[in-house]
């Protein structure tokens, strides 16, 4: 490829922009990440990965009280803007009875108080943040199992009676509130998704939040794989879904304005600890979640948010509670800094049944020109991506991920080939190490 060529910025056969935007949860592990010893140094790697939105939790998970204990949230959205990111401030629930209209009318004031002191304290920036009303309302576990009727006339209060603050601010641009924050692995949860945006006035939805995790079990567990290596591959197995679900809830999203956000996503999510860090904290782990990328630029996803930023513990995190990334956050890293908003990416093995690998490749009209490749079967192979691949000619820097790199980045000169020991990701690029770090406009 000329250097005319790489600079050219029409798209060409196969190519469309790439409009995801990278995010993290940290929802009940704020205080690392906001007043922590360790917080610029979590902070600093968040940028790294090029995070552009972060969720924050209120009313749950150990989150502090918004009034007696403003300060310290305030600190967390603070925490948020100084890595450059929009927050998600999600209103988890509350415990009083579920149809009393009175209790709701509580809720709903007590989330348009928190956003009038967000307006009072960040002024019209405020805007652009996101709202989320719940979490996984459809599960009995997590969000007290509502009926869809409980949840909409909980939304519909709580979206009106923090509009009320906002509208003034929006200079006629539709609100960011929305939910239901679905969880993915209940029956008929895409019928949240279509009862979400048909029932409700869509003057006061600006995204459908999603979830889906690859598997809950350990080996053997509810008809769940023995063989570790059969368990892994069933649940590598799982990422097209992320694709799926893209496009089955942005067929019920055409022309209505409303945000597509897959909210929370990771490998494993057993209720055990010590079992899902197992799954999350390994090269499977991270292999998974570069997978699960890839799926949903295909599907053309708005963004997505792993769960979780960094933790004490827990089983989920990219990062411990000192900023120590893991493998999922070097992965990560791999593809934000090669794949960025804005890009022309396209998927040249698509389409392919059975393929043991997959590859997007970007590029941007900086003359950038990366290919990323993730390999999804814990084997030693070597590709040829000249064969795979068209217009890499220019490409000289290989970073790998896998077994063999023991979970971290290495870099060194590409001569046409890559080969993987296991699971992992491979980057091919014409960027030199040192320039890449994600540009943001």
């Amino acid at each position: 490829m000329t250097k005319d060529q790489a600079l050219d910025p029409t798209p060409r056969t196969g190519e469309k922009r790439m409009r995801l935007h990278y995010g993290v949860n940290q929802a009940d592990e704020c205080w690392d990440f906001a007043r922590g010893p360790a917080r610029e140094i979590i902070q600093r790697r968040l940028r790294e990965i090029d995070t552009r939105l972060i969720r924050l939790f209120l009313f749950d998970k150990q989150a502090p009280d918004p009034v007696e204990e403003w300060p310290v949230f305030a600190s967390y959205v603070q925490a948020v803007l100084d890595v450059g990111a929009v927050p998600m401030i999600t209103f988890a629930k509350f415990r009083r009875p579920l149809d009393d209209p009175r209790a709701i009318r509580w809720f709903a004031n007590q989330c348009a108080d928190v956003a009038w002191n967000c307006l009072e304290r960040w002024g019209d920036i405020v805007r652009d943040w996101y709202w989320c009303v719940w979490n996984e309302p459809n599960s009995d576990w997590i969000g007290g199992g509502l009926t869809f009727d409980q949840y909409r006339r909980i939304y519909e209060e709580v979206a009106v009676a923090i509009l009320r603050w906002l509208e003034p601010s929006l200079d006629g641009r539709k609100p960011l509130i929305g939910g239901p924050a679905i969880e993915g692995f209940q029956p008929f949860w895409i019928d949240w998704a279509w009862r979400f945006v048909n029932e409700i006035d869509n003057s006061l939805i600006g995204f459908v939040d999603w979830h889906y995790y690859g598997d809950w079990r350990e080996h053997g567990e509810m008809g769940a794989p023995r063989e570790a290596a059969v368990h892994h591959a069933l649940i590598m197995a799982q990422t097209p879904e992320y694709e799926s679900r893209t496009r089955a809830i942005g067929r019920h999203l055409a022309e209505r304005d409303v945000r597509n956000i897959c909210g929370e996503l990771n490998a494993h999510s057993h209720y055990w600890t010590h079992v899902r860090e197992r799954f999350n904290h390994s090269v499977f782990g991270a292999t998974f979640y570069a997978s699960a990328l890839l799926y949903l630029m295909r599907g053309e996803a708005d963004a997505e948010m792993f769960w979780t930023g960094n933790e004490d513990r827990g089983g989920y995190a990219m990062m411990d509670k000192h900023g120590r990334p893991r493998p999922a956050f070097h992965a990560k890293k791999l593809i934000t800094q090669h794949v960025r908003y804005g890009d022309w990416i396209s998927f040249p093995i698509q389409g392919r049944r059975n393929s043991e690998m997959d590859v997007v490749v970007s590029r941007g009209e900086d003359g950038r020109r990366s290919a990323v490749i993730v390999q999804l079967t814990d084997r030693s192979a070597v590709y040829d991506l000249h064969e795979l691949v068209g217009g890499l000619e220019d490409c000289h820097t290989l970073h790998k991920l896998d077994r063999g790199t023991a979970g971290r980045n290495g870099y060194s000169r590409f001569d046409g080939t890559v080969g993987f020991d296991g699971y992992g990701i491979a980057v091919v690029t014409n960027v030199i190490p040192e320039q890449t770090e994600p540009g943001r406009p």
